[in-house]
């Protein structure tokens, strides 16, 4: 088999006195995302689904909160060590796509900056990765501007030799 396909799913509630990073990029706004890394949930997702795609677990595994190493911890620079790591087991990202849903702040001017910073990290073409954003309609703890939530999907295809 040549290609996998992983999806991932990840939810984080809003808090006063954090800072907000989705993608990689620091977003103005009065919350940011509670967690033992930095939270960033649309990169923990991304991780999630490279992961899912080789059947290797999930970033608890790799990264677990309950070790204080990752108290804070850059999840762009844990989504590189995830992409080497697939990378060792002979496999590369072909395309991701992504969507964060979020009642606030808007997303819609730092969707190409999320793209560039995960296309850097992950050492692909910017027409490699998606992100797209939409809102909950008011409905439920996203919806309510309690939580941020993200869904991805990866495609990997093996290295060739």
């Amino acid at each position: 088999m040549n290609i996998r396909i992983g999806n991932g799913y990840d939810i984080h509630r809003l808090v006063k006195d954090r800072p907000l990073i989705l993608g990689g990029i620091h977003i103005a706004y009065e919350k940011g995302l509670l967690g033992h890394s930095d939270a960033d949930v649309l990169t923990h997702t991304i991780m999630d689904a490279m992961l899912g795609a080789l059947a290797l677990g999930d970033i608890g595994h790799y990264f677990p909160p309950t070790d204080p190493k990752w108290t804070g911890a850059d999840s762009i620079k844990l989504l590189q060590a995830v992409n080497e790591l697939i990378k060792a087991k002979g496999w590369q990202i072909s395309n991701l796509d992504s969507v964060v849903i979020a009642e606030a702040p808007k997303l819609k001017p730092h969707i190409k900056s999320m793209c560039d910073r995960l296309a850097q990290a992950l050492e692909l073409e910017t027409s490699q990765v998606s992100v797209k954003a939409t809102t909950n309609e008011g409905l439920d703890s996203m919806g309510q501007g309690e939580s941020i939530a993200a869904h991805a999907v990866v495609l990997l295809t093996r290295i060739k030799e």
